[in-house]
Protein backbone atom coordinates (compact mmCIF):
# COMPACT_ATOMS: atom_id res chain seq x y z
CA UNK A 1 0.00 0.00 0.00
CA UNK A 2 1.20 3.19 -0.97
CA UNK A 3 -0.10 6.22 1.15
CA UNK A 4 0.39 9.90 0.48
CA UNK A 5 0.39 11.84 3.51
CA UNK A 6 1.19 15.97 4.64
CA UNK A 7 3.39 16.64 7.69
CA UNK A 8 4.84 19.61 9.42
CA UNK A 9 8.28 18.93 10.62
CA UNK A 10 11.41 20.67 12.41
CA UNK A 11 13.98 22.11 10.40
CA UNK A 12 16.42 20.19 12.52
CA UNK A 13 14.92 17.18 11.74
CA UNK A 14 13.93 17.23 7.96
CA UNK A 15 17.26 15.30 6.61
CA UNK A 16 16.78 12.66 9.04
CA UNK A 17 14.38 10.17 7.22
CA UNK A 18 14.68 7.95 10.57
CA UNK A 19 12.94 11.37 12.67
CA UNK A 20 10.65 11.41 9.03
CA UNK A 21 9.27 8.26 10.13
CA UNK A 22 8.77 8.74 13.53
CA UNK A 23 6.12 11.68 13.28
CA UNK A 24 4.08 9.85 10.57
CA UNK A 25 4.38 6.48 13.07
CA UNK A 26 3.02 9.21 15.69
CA UNK A 27 0.59 10.90 13.81
CA UNK A 28 -1.59 8.43 11.52
CA UNK A 29 -0.81 5.94 13.89
CA UNK A 30 1.06 3.41 11.62
CA UNK A 31 4.00 0.46 13.09
CA UNK A 32 7.40 2.12 12.17
CA UNK A 33 7.47 -1.28 11.21
CA UNK A 34 5.53 -1.25 8.50
CA UNK A 35 7.20 1.39 6.78
CA UNK A 36 9.48 0.29 4.18
CA UNK A 37 10.35 3.43 3.12
CA UNK A 38 9.47 6.95 2.63
CA UNK A 39 9.79 8.84 -0.18
CA UNK A 40 9.56 12.99 -0.13
CA UNK A 41 6.90 14.45 -3.33
CA UNK A 42 7.21 18.23 -2.42
CA UNK A 43 9.37 20.38 0.31
CA UNK A 44 8.70 23.87 1.10
CA UNK A 45 9.27 26.08 4.19
CA UNK A 46 6.45 27.39 6.48
CA UNK A 47 7.81 30.95 8.32
CA UNK A 48 4.53 32.41 8.80
CA UNK A 49 5.22 32.21 12.77
CA UNK A 50 8.65 32.11 14.92
CA UNK A 51 7.78 28.60 14.88
CA UNK A 52 9.41 27.50 11.54
CA UNK A 53 8.27 24.24 9.89
CA UNK A 54 9.18 22.52 6.85
CA UNK A 55 5.80 21.11 4.64
CA UNK A 56 6.48 18.05 3.37
CA UNK A 57 3.80 15.87 1.07
CA UNK A 58 5.14 12.25 1.28
CA UNK A 59 4.69 9.06 -0.22
CA UNK A 60 4.32 6.49 2.10
CA UNK A 61 4.69 2.86 1.34
CA UNK A 62 3.73 0.15 4.02
CA UNK A 63 4.48 -3.68 3.86
CA UNK A 64 5.20 -2.67 0.11
CA UNK A 65 8.84 -2.78 -1.20
CA UNK A 66 10.20 0.49 -3.04
CA UNK A 67 11.36 0.26 -6.71
CA UNK A 68 13.12 3.48 -7.39
CA UNK A 69 11.79 4.66 -10.66
CA UNK A 70 14.05 6.36 -13.15
CA UNK A 71 12.67 8.40 -16.22
CA UNK A 72 15.53 7.99 -19.18
CA UNK A 73 14.82 9.71 -22.19
CA UNK A 74 15.84 7.37 -25.31
CA UNK A 75 16.98 9.38 -28.08
CA UNK A 76 17.40 8.24 -31.67
CA UNK A 77 20.22 8.63 -33.85
CA UNK A 78 19.22 11.51 -36.22
CA UNK A 79 22.38 11.80 -38.07
CA UNK A 80 20.57 11.59 -41.56
CA UNK A 81 17.48 11.93 -40.28
CA UNK A 82 14.86 15.28 -42.04
CA UNK A 83 16.31 18.56 -41.04
CA UNK A 84 14.77 21.49 -38.92
CA UNK A 85 16.74 24.37 -38.18
CA UNK A 86 16.70 26.29 -34.99
CA UNK A 87 18.45 29.74 -34.29
CA UNK A 88 19.19 30.54 -30.46
CA UNK A 89 21.20 27.84 -27.99
CA UNK A 90 18.98 28.86 -25.02
CA UNK A 91 16.72 26.59 -23.14
CA UNK A 92 14.22 26.84 -25.86
CA UNK A 93 16.39 26.02 -28.47
CA UNK A 94 18.11 23.31 -26.79
CA UNK A 95 14.86 21.35 -25.47
CA UNK A 96 13.48 21.98 -28.71
CA UNK A 97 16.33 20.10 -30.23
CA UNK A 98 16.10 17.35 -27.65
CA UNK A 99 12.40 17.01 -28.62
CA UNK A 100 12.73 16.87 -32.10
CA UNK A 101 16.00 13.73 -31.74
CA UNK A 102 13.28 12.05 -29.51
CA UNK A 103 11.04 12.34 -32.32
CA UNK A 104 13.78 11.05 -34.94
CA UNK A 105 14.50 14.56 -36.62
CA UNK A 106 17.85 16.13 -36.80
CA UNK A 107 18.37 19.36 -35.07
CA UNK A 108 20.66 22.10 -36.52
CA UNK A 109 21.15 24.88 -34.21
CA UNK A 110 22.35 28.40 -34.84
CA UNK A 111 24.17 29.88 -31.89
CA UNK A 112 25.66 33.57 -32.12
CA UNK A 113 27.20 33.31 -29.14
CA UNK A 114 30.17 30.96 -28.20
CA UNK A 115 30.25 27.44 -25.99
CA UNK A 116 30.45 28.21 -22.38
CA UNK A 117 34.61 28.19 -21.81
CA UNK A 118 35.11 30.59 -23.91
CA UNK A 119 31.97 32.66 -22.99
CA UNK A 120 33.12 32.49 -19.43
CA UNK A 121 36.65 34.42 -20.44
CA UNK A 122 34.06 36.99 -22.18
CA UNK A 123 32.06 37.54 -19.44
CA UNK A 124 35.13 38.02 -17.46
CA UNK A 125 36.42 40.76 -19.41
CA UNK A 126 32.93 42.49 -18.90
CA UNK A 127 32.95 42.26 -15.17
CA UNK A 128 36.62 43.24 -14.63
CA UNK A 129 37.89 45.07 -17.47
CA UNK A 130 34.17 46.60 -18.94
CA UNK A 131 35.30 45.03 -22.28
CA UNK A 132 31.52 44.38 -23.43
CA UNK A 133 31.33 41.54 -26.22
CA UNK A 134 28.23 41.50 -28.57
CA UNK A 135 27.42 38.53 -29.49
CA UNK A 136 29.08 36.99 -25.66
CA UNK A 137 27.83 38.09 -22.49
CA UNK A 138 25.38 37.18 -19.78
CA UNK A 139 22.87 37.00 -22.35
CA UNK A 140 24.33 35.24 -25.48
CA UNK A 141 26.16 32.38 -25.97
CA UNK A 142 25.42 28.38 -24.76
CA UNK A 143 22.26 27.66 -22.77
CA UNK A 144 21.24 31.25 -22.81
CA UNK A 145 20.60 33.91 -20.29
CA UNK A 146 20.14 31.31 -18.03
CA UNK A 147 23.34 29.68 -17.81
CA UNK A 148 25.21 32.59 -15.75
CA UNK A 149 21.84 33.41 -14.44
CA UNK A 150 22.00 30.77 -12.18
CA UNK A 151 19.40 28.24 -12.82
CA UNK A 152 15.90 29.72 -11.17
CA UNK A 153 13.42 26.68 -12.26
CA UNK A 154 10.14 27.94 -10.53
CA UNK A 155 7.41 28.34 -13.42
CA UNK A 156 3.57 28.92 -13.05
CA UNK A 157 3.47 27.71 -16.27
CA UNK A 158 1.54 24.22 -15.39
CA UNK A 159 -1.29 24.37 -17.66
CA UNK A 160 1.08 24.51 -20.68
CA UNK A 161 3.16 21.74 -20.69
CA UNK A 162 4.98 18.46 -18.48
CA UNK A 163 7.01 20.46 -15.98
CA UNK A 164 8.18 17.37 -14.32
CA UNK A 165 9.80 16.16 -17.77
CA UNK A 166 11.70 18.88 -18.35
CA UNK A 167 13.05 18.61 -14.32
CA UNK A 168 13.89 14.50 -15.61
CA UNK A 169 15.73 15.15 -18.46
CA UNK A 170 17.85 18.22 -16.51
CA UNK A 171 18.77 15.43 -13.75
CA UNK A 172 19.77 12.91 -16.86
CA UNK A 173 22.16 15.57 -17.65
CA UNK A 174 23.49 16.06 -14.11
CA UNK A 175 21.31 17.84 -12.09
CA UNK A 176 20.26 17.18 -8.12
CA UNK A 177 17.39 14.75 -7.58
CA UNK A 178 15.85 17.36 -4.98
CA UNK A 179 14.74 19.89 -8.18
CA UNK A 180 11.43 18.08 -8.18
CA UNK A 181 10.91 18.39 -4.70
CA UNK A 182 11.51 21.93 -3.83
CA UNK A 183 9.08 24.07 -3.92
CA UNK A 184 11.45 26.70 -5.58
CA UNK A 185 13.98 24.45 -7.26
CA UNK A 186 17.19 26.24 -7.86
CA UNK A 187 20.59 24.58 -10.06
CA UNK A 188 22.92 27.73 -9.01
CA UNK A 189 25.53 29.20 -11.39
CA UNK A 190 28.24 27.28 -10.33
CA UNK A 191 26.52 24.30 -11.61
CA UNK A 192 24.33 24.95 -14.45
CA UNK A 193 26.80 25.18 -16.99
CA UNK A 194 27.92 21.61 -16.55
CA UNK A 195 24.59 20.31 -17.88
CA UNK A 196 24.06 22.55 -20.59
CA UNK A 197 27.62 21.14 -21.49
CA UNK A 198 25.71 17.70 -20.99
CA UNK A 199 22.74 18.75 -23.05
CA UNK A 200 24.98 19.84 -25.82
CA UNK A 201 26.99 16.56 -25.96
CA UNK A 202 23.31 14.75 -26.27
CA UNK A 203 22.72 16.72 -29.20
CA UNK A 204 25.76 16.02 -30.97
CA UNK A 205 26.37 12.18 -30.15
CA UNK A 206 23.16 11.58 -31.25
CA UNK A 207 23.33 13.38 -35.10
CA UNK A 208 22.06 16.85 -34.00
CA UNK A 209 24.16 20.05 -34.96
CA UNK A 210 25.33 22.80 -33.17
CA UNK A 211 27.17 25.65 -34.94
CA UNK A 212 28.65 28.61 -32.47
CA UNK A 213 29.37 31.96 -33.50
CA UNK A 214 26.80 31.83 -36.25
CA UNK A 215 24.88 34.96 -36.06
CA UNK A 216 21.51 34.87 -38.14
CA UNK A 217 21.40 38.41 -40.40
CA UNK A 218 18.81 37.72 -42.80
CA UNK A 219 15.66 35.74 -43.79
CA UNK A 220 13.75 35.45 -46.90
CA UNK A 221 10.29 34.44 -47.62
CA UNK A 222 8.50 33.60 -50.83
CA UNK A 223 5.14 33.15 -50.87
CA UNK A 224 4.34 34.01 -47.03
CA UNK A 225 6.43 30.79 -46.44
CA UNK A 226 9.93 30.62 -45.46
CA UNK A 227 12.57 30.50 -47.90
CA UNK A 228 16.21 30.77 -46.69
CA UNK A 229 18.18 32.24 -43.98
CA UNK A 230 22.05 34.09 -43.72
CA UNK A 231 24.58 33.03 -41.43
CA UNK A 232 26.73 35.49 -40.65
CA UNK A 233 26.25 37.59 -43.74
CA UNK A 234 27.91 34.97 -45.94
CA UNK A 235 26.30 31.88 -45.61
CA UNK A 236 22.75 30.85 -47.24
CA UNK A 237 20.74 28.45 -46.00
CA UNK A 238 17.55 26.96 -47.89
CA UNK A 239 15.29 26.03 -44.91
CA UNK A 240 11.36 24.85 -45.06
CA UNK A 241 11.44 24.70 -41.23
CA UNK A 242 12.96 27.20 -38.87
CA UNK A 243 12.58 27.35 -34.56
CA UNK A 244 13.33 31.18 -33.64
CA UNK A 245 14.35 30.51 -30.18
CA UNK A 246 16.76 33.87 -29.69
CA UNK A 247 15.76 35.44 -26.25
CA UNK A 248 14.65 38.36 -24.93
CA UNK A 249 17.07 40.34 -25.68
CA UNK A 250 18.11 39.92 -29.32
CA UNK A 251 16.86 42.92 -30.54
CA UNK A 252 18.74 42.76 -33.70
CA UNK A 253 16.51 39.81 -34.54
CA UNK A 254 13.25 42.11 -34.07
CA UNK A 255 14.73 44.80 -35.97
CA UNK A 256 14.93 42.38 -39.19
CA UNK A 257 11.57 41.04 -38.34
CA UNK A 258 10.60 44.33 -38.48
CA UNK A 259 12.60 45.29 -41.12
CA UNK A 260 10.98 42.09 -43.52
CA UNK A 261 7.61 43.35 -42.81
CA UNK A 262 7.33 40.08 -40.88
CA UNK A 263 4.53 40.67 -38.27
CA UNK A 264 5.66 41.60 -34.68
CA UNK A 265 3.59 42.84 -31.95
CA UNK A 266 4.69 45.23 -28.78
CA UNK A 267 3.62 43.93 -25.58
CA UNK A 268 3.76 44.62 -22.06
CA UNK A 269 7.06 43.85 -19.71
CA UNK A 270 8.55 45.17 -16.60
CA UNK A 271 11.38 47.35 -15.87
CA UNK A 272 13.23 48.97 -12.83
CA UNK A 273 16.05 48.32 -10.28
CA UNK A 274 17.97 45.53 -8.62
CA UNK A 275 17.96 46.18 -4.93
CA UNK A 276 20.55 44.77 -2.70
CA UNK A 277 20.18 43.98 1.17
CA UNK A 278 23.02 42.02 3.59
CA UNK A 279 21.34 38.44 3.59
CA UNK A 280 21.40 38.43 7.42
CA UNK A 281 18.80 41.05 7.20
CA UNK A 282 16.74 39.14 4.93
CA UNK A 283 16.63 36.25 7.08
CA UNK A 284 16.09 38.51 10.06
CA UNK A 285 12.86 39.39 8.34
CA UNK A 286 11.65 36.28 6.82
CA UNK A 287 12.49 34.06 9.39
CA UNK A 288 11.33 36.62 12.54
CA UNK A 289 15.14 35.80 14.09
CA UNK A 290 18.36 37.00 15.24
CA UNK A 291 20.46 34.38 13.74
CA UNK A 292 19.72 32.30 10.88
CA UNK A 293 19.33 28.64 11.92
CA UNK A 294 21.93 26.30 10.89
CA UNK A 295 19.01 23.58 9.24
CA UNK A 296 17.67 26.78 7.66
CA UNK A 297 18.44 27.84 4.14
CA UNK A 298 19.12 31.55 2.86
CA UNK A 299 15.47 33.01 2.81
CA UNK A 300 14.38 34.78 -0.53
CA UNK A 301 11.20 36.88 -0.85
CA UNK A 302 8.44 37.69 -3.80
CA UNK A 303 6.46 40.67 -3.48
CA UNK A 304 3.78 42.52 -5.10
CA UNK A 305 1.86 45.56 -5.07
CA UNK A 306 -0.38 47.74 -6.55
CA UNK A 307 0.64 51.23 -7.25
CA UNK A 308 -2.20 53.54 -9.00
CA UNK A 309 -3.51 50.77 -10.89
CA UNK A 310 0.21 49.33 -12.30
CA UNK A 311 2.04 46.59 -10.83
CA UNK A 312 5.42 46.53 -9.18
CA UNK A 313 6.92 43.38 -7.90
CA UNK A 314 9.87 41.48 -6.74
CA UNK A 315 12.06 39.65 -9.66
CA UNK A 316 14.49 37.23 -9.74
CA UNK A 317 15.44 37.23 -6.39
CA UNK A 318 19.01 35.83 -5.25
CA UNK A 319 19.64 35.09 -1.69
CA UNK A 320 23.21 34.93 -1.18
CA UNK A 321 24.03 36.06 -4.21
CA UNK A 322 25.59 38.92 -6.10
CA UNK A 323 24.40 41.85 -8.98
CA UNK A 324 26.28 40.87 -12.42
CA UNK A 325 26.32 43.21 -15.25
CA UNK A 326 24.17 42.35 -18.18
CA UNK A 327 25.06 45.30 -21.36
CA UNK A 328 24.89 43.63 -25.20
CA UNK A 329 26.47 46.49 -26.58
CA UNK A 330 29.06 49.02 -25.35
CA UNK A 331 27.36 52.33 -23.88
CA UNK A 332 24.38 50.06 -22.39
CA UNK A 333 24.41 49.42 -18.45
CA UNK A 334 21.85 46.59 -17.44
CA UNK A 335 22.09 44.18 -14.34
CA UNK A 336 21.03 41.32 -13.59
CA UNK A 337 21.28 38.79 -10.71
CA UNK A 338 22.40 35.36 -9.85
CA UNK A 339 23.53 32.87 -6.91
CA UNK A 340 25.35 29.50 -6.53
CA UNK A 341 24.23 26.47 -5.74
CA UNK A 342 25.12 27.17 -1.61
CA UNK A 343 23.22 30.54 -1.77
CA UNK A 344 25.86 31.47 0.76
CA UNK A 345 27.76 34.80 -0.19
CA UNK A 346 27.13 37.99 2.25
CA UNK A 347 24.16 39.70 0.55
CA UNK A 348 21.00 39.10 -1.23
CA UNK A 349 19.60 41.10 -4.39
CA UNK A 350 15.73 41.19 -6.15
CA UNK A 351 14.83 42.92 -9.21
CA UNK A 352 12.18 45.42 -8.34
CA UNK A 353 10.70 46.07 -11.43
CA UNK A 354 7.43 48.23 -12.54
CA UNK A 355 4.87 47.22 -15.73
CA UNK A 356 5.38 48.84 -18.20
CA UNK A 357 2.28 49.52 -20.47
CA UNK A 358 2.00 50.12 -24.32
CA UNK A 359 0.63 53.57 -24.19
CA UNK A 360 3.23 54.32 -21.60
CA UNK A 361 5.47 54.69 -24.93
CA UNK A 362 4.12 57.74 -26.71
CA UNK A 363 7.18 58.99 -26.64
CA UNK A 364 8.15 56.08 -29.26
CA UNK A 365 5.03 55.73 -30.87
CA UNK A 366 7.51 56.12 -34.68
CA UNK A 367 8.65 52.88 -33.99
CA UNK A 368 5.98 50.92 -33.78
CA UNK A 369 6.28 47.41 -32.25
CA UNK A 370 9.66 48.16 -31.61
CA UNK A 371 8.69 51.36 -29.01
CA UNK A 372 9.36 48.93 -25.88
CA UNK A 373 12.75 48.24 -27.21
CA UNK A 374 13.86 51.94 -28.20
CA UNK A 375 12.84 52.74 -24.50
CA UNK A 376 14.97 50.11 -22.82
CA UNK A 377 17.59 51.42 -25.16
CA UNK A 378 17.32 54.70 -23.79
CA UNK A 379 17.55 53.79 -20.53
CA UNK A 380 20.66 51.94 -20.78
CA UNK A 381 22.81 54.61 -23.08
CA UNK A 382 21.50 57.13 -20.24
CA UNK A 383 22.29 54.67 -17.21
CA UNK A 384 25.97 54.31 -18.71
CA UNK A 385 26.39 58.24 -19.15
CA UNK A 386 24.87 59.05 -15.57
CA UNK A 387 27.53 56.56 -14.05
CA UNK A 388 30.32 57.79 -16.15
CA UNK A 389 30.77 56.09 -19.14
CA UNK A 390 31.53 52.52 -18.39
CA UNK A 391 30.13 49.32 -16.76
CA UNK A 392 29.74 51.23 -13.47
CA UNK A 393 26.10 51.31 -12.52
CA UNK A 394 24.28 54.06 -11.14
CA UNK A 395 23.45 53.38 -7.86
CA UNK A 396 21.70 55.31 -4.61
CA UNK A 397 20.76 54.52 -1.03
CA UNK A 398 17.34 53.09 -0.63
CA UNK A 399 16.16 55.98 1.89
CA UNK A 400 18.03 58.68 -0.33
CA UNK A 401 15.97 57.09 -3.11
CA UNK A 402 12.47 58.08 -1.22
CA UNK A 403 14.46 61.50 -0.03
CA UNK A 404 15.31 61.99 -3.32
CA UNK A 405 18.64 63.00 -1.78
CA UNK A 406 22.14 62.40 -3.37
CA UNK A 407 24.07 59.65 -1.39
CA UNK A 408 26.81 61.18 -0.01
CA UNK A 409 29.05 57.91 -0.38
CA UNK A 410 28.02 54.08 -1.75
CA UNK A 411 29.57 51.48 -0.03
CA UNK A 412 31.17 48.20 -1.73
CA UNK A 413 28.81 46.15 -3.20
CA UNK A 414 28.35 43.17 -4.86
CA UNK A 415 28.61 44.84 -8.21
CA UNK A 416 31.74 44.05 -8.95
CA UNK A 417 32.95 46.83 -12.05
CA UNK A 418 31.72 49.33 -9.11
CA UNK A 419 29.25 52.09 -8.54
CA UNK A 420 28.52 55.70 -9.09
CA UNK A 421 26.31 57.72 -6.47
CA UNK A 422 23.42 58.80 -8.52
CA UNK A 423 20.10 60.14 -7.85
CA UNK A 424 17.85 57.53 -9.85
CA UNK A 425 15.15 59.66 -10.28
CA UNK A 426 17.35 61.45 -13.25
CA UNK A 427 17.53 57.92 -14.90
CA UNK A 428 13.60 57.28 -15.23
CA UNK A 429 10.41 59.11 -16.40
CA UNK A 430 8.57 60.42 -13.08
CA UNK A 431 5.87 57.59 -13.28
CA UNK A 432 8.53 54.61 -12.39
CA UNK A 433 9.84 56.91 -10.01
CA UNK A 434 6.83 57.22 -8.25
CA UNK A 435 5.86 53.81 -8.77
CA UNK A 436 9.08 52.85 -7.47
CA UNK A 437 9.33 54.92 -4.48
CA UNK A 438 5.66 54.15 -3.38
CA UNK A 439 6.14 50.31 -3.72
CA UNK A 440 8.90 50.79 -1.74
CA UNK A 441 6.89 52.52 1.04
CA UNK A 442 4.59 49.71 0.74
CA UNK A 443 7.12 46.71 0.89
CA UNK A 444 8.75 48.46 4.04
CA UNK A 445 5.19 47.70 5.91
CA UNK A 446 5.09 44.60 4.75
CA UNK A 447 7.99 43.49 5.58
CA UNK A 448 9.56 45.24 9.08
CA UNK A 449 13.39 46.37 8.44
CA UNK A 450 13.23 46.18 4.39
CA UNK A 451 13.25 50.17 4.20
CA UNK A 452 16.66 51.10 5.46
CA UNK A 453 19.87 53.00 3.94
CA UNK A 454 21.83 50.17 3.98
CA UNK A 455 20.57 48.91 1.00
CA UNK A 456 21.92 49.86 -2.41
CA UNK A 457 19.77 50.38 -5.25
CA UNK A 458 21.62 49.60 -8.43
CA UNK A 459 19.90 50.62 -12.04
CA UNK A 460 18.83 49.76 -14.25
CA UNK A 461 16.94 46.39 -14.29
CA UNK A 462 15.82 46.15 -17.94
CA UNK A 463 15.63 42.49 -19.03
CA UNK A 464 12.77 40.95 -17.18
CA UNK A 465 11.13 39.74 -20.84
CA UNK A 466 10.60 40.76 -24.38
CA UNK A 467 9.16 44.05 -25.16
CA UNK A 468 8.03 42.49 -28.21
CA UNK A 469 5.98 39.36 -29.01
CA UNK A 470 5.63 37.37 -32.71
CA UNK A 471 2.42 36.25 -32.78
CA UNK A 472 1.66 32.94 -34.39
CA UNK A 473 -0.94 30.49 -34.96
CA UNK A 474 -2.22 28.44 -31.60
CA UNK A 475 -2.96 25.17 -33.31
CA UNK A 476 0.14 25.25 -35.56
CA UNK A 477 2.49 27.38 -33.63
CA UNK A 478 3.75 28.74 -36.96
CA UNK A 479 4.23 32.24 -37.47
CA UNK A 480 0.40 34.05 -37.69
CA UNK A 481 0.99 34.94 -41.09
CA UNK A 482 4.66 33.41 -42.52
CA UNK A 483 4.24 29.69 -42.49
CA UNK A 484 7.54 27.16 -41.58
CA UNK A 485 8.43 30.17 -38.92
CA UNK A 486 8.08 28.86 -35.05
CA UNK A 487 9.11 31.30 -32.87
CA UNK A 488 9.43 30.23 -29.20
CA UNK A 489 10.68 31.06 -26.17
CA UNK A 490 11.20 34.13 -24.45
CA UNK A 491 12.16 35.88 -27.20
CA UNK A 492 8.84 35.53 -29.21
CA UNK A 493 7.05 36.62 -25.70
CA UNK A 494 5.53 32.86 -24.75
CA UNK A 495 7.73 32.02 -21.93
CA UNK A 496 9.32 33.50 -18.66
CA UNK A 497 12.47 31.63 -17.55
CA UNK A 498 14.18 28.29 -18.18
CA UNK A 499 11.24 25.89 -17.15
CA UNK A 500 8.80 27.89 -19.63
CA UNK A 501 10.74 28.36 -22.28
CA UNK A 502 12.14 24.49 -22.55
CA UNK A 503 8.58 23.70 -21.91
CA UNK A 504 7.53 26.09 -25.31
CA UNK A 505 10.46 24.74 -27.08
CA UNK A 506 9.11 20.91 -27.15
CA UNK A 507 5.82 22.18 -27.95
CA UNK A 508 7.38 24.03 -30.88
CA UNK A 509 9.45 21.13 -31.90
CA UNK A 510 6.02 18.83 -31.09
CA UNK A 511 4.75 20.72 -34.02
CA UNK A 512 7.61 20.57 -36.77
Amino acid sequence: MIKRVEIKISPKLVLSKDEIKNKISNTFNIKKSRINHIEIIKKSIDARSKNIKYNLIIDIYIDEKFIEKTKIIRYKNVQNSKKVFIIGAGPAGLFAALKLIERGIKPIIFERGKKIRDRRRDIAQLTNNHIVNVDSNYCFGEGGAGTFSDGKLYTRSKKKGDIMNILDILIQHGADRNIKIDAHPHIGTNKLPKIITSIRDTIINFGGEINFNSKLTNIKITNNKIHSIEINKNKIIKVSKLILATGHSARDIFKLLHKKEIKIEAKEFALGVRIEHKQKLIDQIQYKCKERSEYLPPSQYSIKKQINGRGIFSFCMCPGGIIAPCATEEGQVVTNGWSPSKRDYPSSNSGIVVEIKTEDLKKFKKYGPLAGVYFQEEIERKACILAGGSQKVPAQRLLDFIDNKLSENIPLTSYIPGTTSVKITELFPAFINNTLKNGFIKFGKKMKGYLTNDAIIHAPETRTSSPVRIPRNKNTLEHEEISGIYPCGEGAGYAGGIVSAAIDGERCANKC
